[in-house]
């Protein structure tokens, strides 16, 4: 079995995401994705300037409609939504067997 070591705490501080209605900008993960009419369909983040046009705002939106994964932990393995924490303290993924260390 492979077991990794997974931190406990994220370096990441922002609680920003993308939701219907709201993108968050994924170049900079910082600003708020504005329409842009001038460009047809396309929208551009005020904080760092990034233009996106048509498929990649599609694919951004259908991404924002997916449901929020129901687990703390996702396998990085498999990508199942929820490794299950066992007494010992390991997280174990039940589709792929995959073990992570929690430290």
């Amino acid at each position: 079995m492979k077991r990794a070591i997974l931190p406990t705490t994220s370096s990441r501080t922002s609680t920003a995401s993308s939701r219907p209605g709201h993108l968050v900008c994924p170049a900079c993960e910082g600003g708020e994705l504005q329409p842009q009419a001038s460009h047809g369909l396309a929208a551009s983040c005020a904080v760092c300037d990034s233009l996106f046009f048509g498929a990649v705002l599609k694919v951004l939106e259908w991404i924002a409609a997916l449901p929020e994964a129901q687990g703390k932990h996702a396998c990085e393995e498999c990508h199942h939504p929820q490794m299950r924490l066992l007494p010992d303290g390991v997280f174990h993924c039940p589709a792929c067997g995959s073990e992570v260390l929690s430290t």
